[in-house]
């Protein structure tokens, strides 16, 4: 994966777009379970009411609160305050309209202050109900802290006089305990802080509302806002990597198409093609997938673990406790199904094996008859592949249940616990809720982690296959300084004292072999199979290059030229004819884009292929099925020939390309040829005698050495091997 990190280059800016959105993204999901637990404490639990310290009390009010507080604190509630007076009383009348008395509005107040504030009325609040706790009976300690909603205000200030005849000591003990419970503190304040606003009657009801309204109203935007990054996520990360394959496939198509022989024998073309497809589709699945799970995963686990931590840090055991069981199980699932998924990919490769081979070679079954046989080979690969997947597929089905148990587990611990902290006064009932749903997001952060498991290594082996492929030093390649043909002997090929060797054979294929075809004139090489005929062609053409020696056209050695010019200067009909998907009038078109039908019809003509052509309903334009199947062996050949002289090379190289015609037609075509190819240099690779007798020059080829030059006549009495061929095609009066 990392030799094709390169080619995210390009794509960086929208991965870091990506990113910064699946932040936002986190973001949002993370802090929906705080505004729901504002919901739950203070819009429904406290009335609305956010703060411990209220926004308006009575004198009495002040007095009660000054008597539980340090000098510290009083100082701090005090400057948060001031006193509204009797002429500016209309002005709060809507506000507070039971405010009959000179009262206390709280000041525009900082952040901070703010905070300070809340911190000294809570603790004040919370010394207050520990002092009625003690001063309660022992049956009725319990209940103390509810006694602010139980009884008026106007009671609670009759107590007063006690409450100032405290000794110093017990209002002391009550205050360091109410430093020991925040929870509390601010609880014990918003109680107080209710009863001053019925005190002055502020409508809790409305506010209330209100409060849910806003924070309801805030979590929509949030959902909202969370849903267009998740959304924008989604389309970058699809763009990045369908972006990412189609350079990748522009990239293997290209380097393959620079391959040269050489490295086409090293990969097959069902390999090249499968890299350059499916492999591709692996790399692009886990780059679409990954940014958007490997890259959110983290950032949802870590920012979870902070909140959750932030809402109740005695609870961290839980979640140390879930991630490791689930750890565990991912584990245990993986070490048993990751060895499958491996042994999948290669029993889908032996059913492909086998579907191939009774595809391509149905006849040969059908001939001798062993359809069952086959049917057996069959069914045990596809047996072999069905037992397998449905192992990994019961072992992957285990696996949800399994989380679905640990997730519902966590839950119920989480409730139980959280209920006795919210019995004890430290934690709340929002808070335990929202602790609960970042747990949740913890662990499906953890969930993710084997989706990609799964995917990243069957990627990393289809990375590594198309890294091979591009890796892959191309073996032909043009020269820095590429010289360009004299026009001088136009046409002229010289092979001179050439030796190959194929890559990995202990002989070589060709050795020291020379000679030279001159323009106008027919070379024909003849010779047993496996004599090197077809080498000479591919040599001459550079699709391989030559181990010994060296070959020149016009004069200049073609490695030293570029290779299109070489092949611009050939026309090249291969011993098997191959035509593309299309019609007859762009695979001849290939020789030549801008062709005129009249010199098609020439061509053609020339070719013995404008009879049937002119046969078939839509003449140039009729239909070439891909590899040319709907059309004859004999015709496919005479379609390749014409596409050869469509370019009107210097050279035409003829691979034993008739050898699916018949004699009469045979006769014809080299006649034509002869006529239409007269400055031509003409090179025809045969196994039939007949079609070469009248070259002016014949080579006879025997394992990859020249063992006979010369005309029909003249090889006949000189070269024995000649002799042999010719007499075992010809009768005696021919040969006579």
């Amino acid at each position: 994966m990392v030799k094709l990190a390169k080619y995210l280059k390009p794509f960086l800016t929208g991965i870091f777009l990506a990113i910064l959105l699946l932040f936002v993204q986190a973001i949002s999901d993370l802090n929906l379970p705080n505004y729901m637990s504002d919901i739950v404490n203070v819009g429904i639990q406290q009335n609305g009411v956010e703060h411990a310290a209220p926004d308006a009390m009575s004198q009495e009010g002040m007095k009660l609160i000054s008597t539980f507080t340090t000098d510290h604190e009083k100082q701090t509630i005090e400057a948060s305050y001031s006193l509204v007076s009797p002429s500016d009383k209309k002005a709060y009348s809507e506000k507070y309209p039971k405010a009959d008395q000179p009262f206390y509005v709280k000041r525009v107040l900082s952040k901070a202050e703010t905070e300070k504030v809340d911190t000294a009325f809570g603790t004040a609040s919370s010394t207050f109900i520990n002092v009625l706790r003690e001063l309660s009976p022992p049956s009725d300690k319990k209940g103390a802290e509810s006694s602010t909603s139980s009884i008026s205000m106007k009671e609670i200030y009759g107590m007063q006089p006690l409450l100032d005849s405290l000794p110093e000591e017990t209002i002391k003990s009550a205050h360091d305990k109410a430093l020991e419970n925040d929870v509390m503190q601010k609880q014990s304040g918003i109680m107080l802080t209710k009863g001053f606003y019925d005190e002055l009657g502020v409508d809790l009801g409305a506010k209330q509302t209100s409060y849910i309204m806003k924070i309801g109203f805030y979590m929509l935007a949030i959902a909202l806002v969370g849903g267009i990054a998740t959304v924008l996520v989604g389309l970058l990360s699809s763009k990045i990597a369908t972006g990412v394959a189609r350079n990748l496939r522009k990239q293997v198509f290209t380097k393959v198409e620079s391959f040269s022989k050489k490295e086409l024998d090293t990969f097959s073309t069902a390999s090249l093609i499968t890299r350059c497809t499916n492999d591709i589709q692996q790399v692009q699945q886990l780059i679409m997938m990954g940014v958007r799970m490997i890259c959110y995963a983290p950032i949802l686990g870590i920012g979870g673990i902070i909140m959750a931590v932030n809402k109740s840090a005695s609870m961290s055991w839980i979640i140390a406790l879930a991630v490791a069981i689930l750890l565990g199980l991912i584990l245990i699932v993986m070490a048993i199904a990751m060895p499958k998924f491996k042994l999948i990919q290669k029993l889908i490769d032996k059913l492909n094996l086998i579907s191939r081979e009774n595809l391509s070679g149905l006849m040969v079954v059908r001939s001798f008859g062993t359809q069952e046989h086959e049917k057996e080979r069959f069914d045990l690969a596809n047996s072999d592949l069905t037992r397998t997947n449905l192992f990994v597929n019961r072992v992957m089905v285990f696996m949800m249940p399994m989380m679905m148990l640990i997730m519902n587990g966590v839950t119920l611990l989480i409730v139980w616990v959280g209920a006795h902290k919210i019995a004890d006064s430290s934690m709340q009932v929002g808070d335990m809720m929202a602790y609960m749903q970042y747990v949740m997001q913890i662990l499906f952060s953890f969930i993710m982690l084997p989706v990609m498991f799964i995917m990243i290594p069957r990627a990393a082996v289809s990375a590594g296959r198309i890294a091979e492929v591009l890796e892959t030093k191309v073996s032909i390649t043009d020269p820095g300084k590429p010289k360009s043909f004299s026009e001088k002997n136009k046409g002229q090929l010289e092979f001179k004292n050439v030796s190959f060797r194929y890559e990995g054979a202990n002989e070589d294929a060709l050795h020291e072999v020379s000679f030279q075809a001159n323009p106008g004139q027919t070379t024909a090489i003849i010779g047993p199979t496996g004599s090197g005929k077809t080498t000479i062609a591919s040599l001459a053409l550079r699709f391989y290059d030559v181990n010994e020696g060296a070959i020149f056209i016009d004069g200049v050695d073609i490695r030293d030229v570029k290779q299109a010019e070489l092949r611009a200067k050939i026309g090249y009909a291969p011993q098997k004819g191959v035509l593309l998907s299309g019609t007859i009038e762009s695979n001849l078109k290939y020789g030549k884009k801008d062709a005129a039908d009249e010199e098609m019809k020439e061509i053609t003509e020339v070719a013995q292929a404008l009879e049937f052509i002119l046969e078939k309903p839509e003449k140039f334009a009729s239909s070439i099925s891909q590899g040319g199947t709907n059309v004859s062996g004999g015709q496919k050949q005479r379609l390749t020939i014409a596409r050869a002289l469509m370019k009107k090379p210097d050279i035409l190289i003829f691979d034993d390309s008739f050898s699916a015609l018949d004699f009469k037609t045979d006769s014809i075509l080299r006649k034509a040829l002869k006529e239409h190819t007269s400055n031509a240099t003409v090179i025809i690779v045969a196994q039939r005698v007949s079609t070469i007798m009248n070259a002016e020059q014949i080579l006879v080829l025997d394992k990859g050495r020249i063992v006979g030059r010369g005309t029909h006549r003249e090889l006949l009495e000189t070269c024995p091997e000649y002799f042999e061929i010719a007499s075992s095609q010809l009768s005696k009066e021919e040969l006579a």
